[in-house]
């Protein structure tokens, strides 16, 4: 029997999550000042009604005042940390601006042709200088910049910052969204008319994290050979991914591993355990364990302080640093509330994080693991000790998968057939040099010792991107283009969620809600081919300096273009509208086009 009186944080989290999603999809139902209003007078209603007679609590359960109040805070919560309704905002200035200052508050990423820096504007210039507010993403030129500007620089802009534009082609990936939910709503690609007037730093911390960070990126340029090897360890130890090449992305991609290039979980965990495992020994002493949690916590933090303070980074430390701290005190505590603590946390700092792709593999990663690690772990038990370290390290993969699968259906299209071997080898080695990263950074200090780790670091690494690679190269290691809608990727949820319960409560009303959400999984799904095999299609796609043109017919495609059109952009403007139209085949030439009737 399932019982929900132990989750009464899950209960909160998902609420307050309920609220925050409301909000992104329906700003104007509630408004910040009748919420502000309204608010006093419903925690009153839930004081009186908790405090009343066991026999009007039995008719009206104050829970139910309690978690819509939970949802109308997360709701509310949305609507005061969305910059764009502020009055001094940049978008409700309606003169022609000439001018702005504005203040680098992030960390520079470096990009095939340019420098990529988040700023906040402070001031315009139209026919006078006025304050505004507001977030925006500057594109620095290497043909006019020698170089990136840092957190904290003041600068003088010439011009006037755009908002992005919506998709140009059907399909295609919502930029202007993506940054919306960052709170950046303008962009400005820049060619010279910049200069810096000032220096000041929104964080002092923040300043220092950055300049350990870059510190950090010197010393791997510095020992570590190959731009290869450098870009796989800035990118395993940092999360810093300027450096890595299309093929490299696509390969670890391909084999399901590509988490392991983003410092996340799994990084943080790594650290996690060997620190658990070296400190093992206080857990012997009376307050061992306190002692062992405050070490592990500073530890991480001080790991998250390296790596800039990057938002994965974060998630992931305040996540273990609660499921630390829940081991010494033992109380009535469950991991899910733990996990459910940590999400609030950081929903509460920005809102915006549950929109993140990242913020949501993490937790349905940990939550699989969680969940379905005991139970799969009893099912076999190995004699040998090698078998039993590869049996706990692919049910730990599985669990993940399990629950990352769907939304990983939803963004990327892809299923990684080898993910298990992938995670099994490649998981293992990414640990190696993790590690070894971690000790280059100290021993930079002795050359001829960081010589030597930057050196075994750069072999290493070889053998890992061998090994990415031979997997990738293996027939049939990834189904691409399978495409599904949000409301498919939540009726696979369901399916999962149904599933796990039958095996878990044996009750035949679960078999009854399985193949509900599977039928209609499977119809909408049948409606989608249908509506494809059905009708013949002509799009003309946009691509900046090309003609391309699709003439889709049951679910082939035939494409006509000039030279100009390379596959990177096919991949970026084209691609995405055939997985949506199931287009399974590609024909090129007007020759086969013509074939075609009937198109609209």
């Amino acid at each position: 029997m399932i019982r929900w009186i132990p989750y009464t944080f899950v209960r909160t989290v998902a609420f307050f999550i309920a609220g925050i999603v409301a909000a992104s999809y329906f700003p104007d139902l509630i408004s910040f000042r009748s919420g502000f209003v309204g608010l006093p007078v419903v925690v009153l209603a839930y004081f009186i009604l908790a405090r009343s007679g066991a026999s009007v609590r039995r008719m009206l359960n104050p829970g139910w005042i309690a978690l819509p109040l939970v949802a109308g805070l997360g709701y509310l919560h949305l609507i005061a940390k969305t910059e764009s309704r502020y009055s001094t905002h940049l978008l409700h200035h309606r003169s022609t601006i000439s001018h702005y200052q504005a203040v680098v508050v992030g960390y520079a990423e470096e990009r095939r042709s340019s420098w990529r820096a988040e700023a906040r504007v402070l001031k315009v210039y139209d026919t006078a200088w006025h304050l505004r507010d507001g977030r925006v993403l500057l594109y620095f030129s290497k043909d006019f910049f020698a170089g990136p500007f840092r957190y904290g620089d003041i600068l003088l802009i010439a011009g006037t910052p755009n908002q992005p534009a919506p998709p140009a082609n059907p399909g295609a990936f919502d930029y202007a969204q993506h940054l919306a939910r960052r709170n950046i709503w303008h962009q400005h690609f820049l060619r010279g008319n910049v200069i810096t007037v000032g220096k000041s730093p929104p964080s002092r911390i923040v300043a220092a994290a950055y300049s350990m960070r870059e510190r950090a990126e010197g010393v791997f340029r510095l020992y570590v050979p190959g731009e290869r090897a450098q870009a796989i360890a800035r990118a395993l130890v940092l999360g810093v991914t300027d450096g890595l090449d299309n093929e490299l992305r696509d390969a670890y991609a391909g084999v399901g591993v590509m988490h392991i290039l983003a410092v996340s979980g799994l990084h943080v965990g790594v650290i996690y355990f060997v620190l658990a495992s070296v400190l093992r020994p206080l857990n012997r002493l009376p307050t061992g364990k306190w002692a062992v949690a405050f070490v592990s916590i500073a530890v991480l933090w001080l790991y998250a302080f390296v790596t800039g303070l990057s938002a994965s980074v974060l998630r992931a430390v305040t996540m273990f640093s609660f499921l630390t701290l829940a081991k010494p005190w033992r109380r009535g505590t469950n991991v899910y509330n733990t996990l459910a603590v940590s999400a609030f946390v950081m929903l509460l700092v920005d809102p915006m994080f549950i929109f993140s792709v990242g913020f949501q593999l993490s937790y349905l990663a940990v939550l699989g693991i969680v969940y379905y690690y005991p139970r799969f772990i009893g099912l076999w038990e190995p004699e040998h000790r090698l078998a039993w370290e590869c049996w706990k390290a692919s049910t730990v993969s599985v669990a993940a998968q399990l629950t990352t699968t769907p939304l990983g259906l939803l963004h990327f299209q892809q299923i990684p057939v080898y993910f298990l071997p992938g995670n099994l080898v490649v998981v293992p080695c990414s640990s190696i040099v993790l590690i070894g990263g971690l000790t280059l950074l100290p021993v930079s200090a002795v050359p001829a010792i960081a010589t030597f780790v930057g050196k075994a670091l750069a072999w290493v690494i070889e053998w890992l991107n061998a090994i990415v690679f031979f997997i990738e190269r293996l027939p049939g290691s990834i189904v691409e283009g399978v495409y599904i809608s949000s409301l498919q990727c939540l009726l696979l949820y369901g399916v999962v969620i149904a599933a796990s319960l039958l095996f878990q409560t044996r009750r035949f009303v679960w078999m009854i809600v399985l193949l509900a959400l599977t039928s209609v999984f499977s119809f909408f799904q049948w409606v989608r081919f249908a509506g494809n095999a059905s009708v013949a299609r002509m799009v003309v796609y946009k691509v900046p300096g090309s003609r391309a043109i699709d003439f889709i017919d049951r679910g082939q495609a035939y494409f006509v273009t000039d030279s100009t059109v390379s596959e990177a952009e096919i991949d970026y403007h084209i691609q995405p509208h055939r997985v949506v139209r199931g287009v399974g085949r590609v024909h090129r030439g007007l020759p086969v086009a013509r074939e075609l009737k009937g198109c609209t």
